[in-house]
């Protein structure tokens, strides 16, 4: 192979130029990377001197074809897009000019530059083009540019057969983001579980009023992960989110109520207070819109009216009575520590019910303030004696800390003489795990409570428990997703699991029955619904 002399190629492109011989000069550039970087520079100075139109070819040529000298002299992209940005025309023209052979490096750049004049000529191209990797990149050029103009065209690769396409086209309408691309990547939805998480975190990013409506309507999923999803977004949304979501609580759909709370307890925006006391007012019927609707106060600062809360220790339902509890405890004052000792000189059953509660709900303010009072220490006394060692062990150091040495040591305990067979309970609410803890010892087993499923899963790599009871919705991990991934440790007559939640979507039953669930128990539950339910699987197992 003959040496290529350095000075004969400056001085052929010299000549190219010149005449203007395009293919001349470009035989001369296949030798770059033979030559040493003082000959390379020579021969971009020539280039950048000489006209636009003969020089952008041999660019794009040498970024295409040269790509390793392209990478080690930055200048030549750099002077590309200075040529262009000084010729946005040219460049328009250059994306159809027969000279161009390679037109990749000119479609990038028209998106790089945001150049909304080129817009109708990609779509032109676009319509022309078979080379899915050239539509691919014009559909990117065209998301950049953002031009409403190819909302349609755009509408059409999201049902393209090449699912790349599609990705892109659904990334491009989000670029564009007008109302009329919202709609159609809402369209788009229900058919796939990737796109549908791709549009409903574009939703999220672009927070209109239609994006907001449809991560809002999200919360009605069938499908669990979609709802999690969903329900992440909107509390990472925050306030801007609430007014949208305080109007579901006008809908009778218990399960969409249910989200929605969570969701506004989550973000912790005050105006959500008032609507959420007219839910709880108008005494909804499923126990579980109640709990969500005192679980949410819980979480939010209520400035005045809080002693309506103290309703909700007279709710039939434990759970409610431990949420309002915890709302109460939250929002504590003397009015409603005066509130509470009234109710605890009510009706007898009615008194020591609450007080139990009260125990279990690991209330500290409550509790602190009805440590002198006689009627409650000994009500509360007839039940701490028998509750869990943490809930003993918890009021003892803060009763202690209150200089009630007196009452704390009332609460020596009942030592267990036997050992209690593991059950493991998880959920993200706190709440319902103080509630596993209390009922699950009362029932004669040792809780062992996970508020995140990957930590359940590692402690059961080591472990095995008599059963596992988990939530189904749940963030980064769902009922469903932590049942699948035990099975891969536990078949079934190892180690049986119920999924425990307050929805009923046969969706979400299929999928869970599917991931090797072996029952599902309803919230809110008692310690004699939960006691039948396990009994009855283990009969099943055993």
């Amino acid at each position: 192979m003959a040496t290529v002399n350095p000075q004969d190629m400056i001085e052929e492109i010299q000549a190219n130029i010149e005449t203007g011989d395009l293919m001349k000069a470009q035989l001369v550039l296949a030798h770059m990377r033979e030559v040493d970087h003082k000959t390379r520079n020579r021969l971009m100075f020539l280039l950048t001197r000489a006209d636009a139109d003969f020089s952008v070819p041999l660019f794009i040529y040498l970024l295409r074809h040269q790509a390793d000298v392209a990478e080690e002299m930055p200048i030549i992209r750099e002077t590309l897009l200075s040529i262009l940005v000084a010729y946005p025309e040219k460049l328009i023209g250059y994306l159809t000019s027969p000279k161009i052979v390679d037109r990749t490096e000119l479609i990038r750049v028209v998106g790089e530059l945001r150049l909304e004049e080129a817009t109708s000529t990609l779509l032109g191209m676009i319509a022309a083009s078979e080379d899915d990797a050239e539509i691919l990149l014009i559909i990117e050029s065209l998301g950049l540019i953002g031009d409403p103009e190819a909302i349609n065209t755009l509408t059409d690769y999201l049902y393209a057969a090449n699912k790349a396409l599609i990705i892109a086209a659904i990334q491009a309408l989000g670029q564009v983001g007008t109302p009329t691309a919202m709609h159609r990547l809402a369209e788009r939805m229900g058919t796939d579980n990737e796109i549908d998480y791709l549009i409903l975190s574009i939703f999220s990013e672009v927070q209109d009023q239609i994006s907001l409506e449809k991560l809002n309507d999200t919360l009605r999923s069938h499908y669990a992960h979609m709802r999690t999803f969903a329900k992440a977004e909107l509390v990472r949304i925050g306030p801007k989110a609430v007014p949208i979501l305080i109007e579901n609580l006008l809908h009778d759909d218990p399960d969409f109520r249910i989200h929605t709370l969570n969701v506004l307890g989550e973000i912790g925006d005050e105006s959500a207070i008032v609507p959420i006391r007219k839910l709880l007012a108008s005494e909804p019927k499923s126990a579980n819109v109640r709990f969500a609707a005192y679980e949410a106060l819980a979480m939010l600062p209520l400035k005045k009216g809080a002693y309506t809360l103290t309703a909700g220790l007279t709710d039939p339902e434990d759970h409610v009575c431990i949420a309002a509890a915890r709302a109460i405890d939250r929002n504590f004052s003397p009015i409603l520590a005066a509130g509470i000792k009234n109710l605890l000189r009510g009706p007898e059953k009615e008194a020591r019910h609450i007080a139990k509660i009260i125990v279990n709900g690991q209330v500290d303010n409550i509790f602190l303030s009805l440590a002198d009072d006689e009627v409650f220490e000994q009500m509360a006394l007839e039940y701490l004696p028998h509750t869990h060692r943490d809930i003993r062990e918890h009021y003892h150091g803060l009763l202690l800390q209150a200089d009630r040495a007196d009452f704390a040591k009332k609460l020596t305990g009942t030592v267990d003489t036997g050992k209690r067979q593991k059950i493991v309970a998880v959920d993200d609410s706190r709440m319902i795990l103080n509630i596993y803890k209390a009922t699950l010892h009362e029932l004669g087993y040792d809780p062992v409570l996970f508020e995140f499923p990957a930590s359940a899963l590692q402690w059961l790599r080591t472990e095995k428990p008599l059963m596992i009871l988990t939530d189904l919705n749940m963030p980064e991990t769902t009922g469903i997703q932590l049942a699948e991934r035990v099975r891969k440790l536990y078949p079934a007559v190892r180690l049986p699991i119920i999924m425990v939640t307050t929805q009923n979507e046969s969706q979400d039953n299929e999928a869970a029955y599917a991931a090797g669930i072996d029952a599902i128990l309803h919230k809110p539950f008692n310690a004699e619904i939960l006691r039948e339910a396990i009994n009855k699987v283990l009969q099943v197992n055993g």
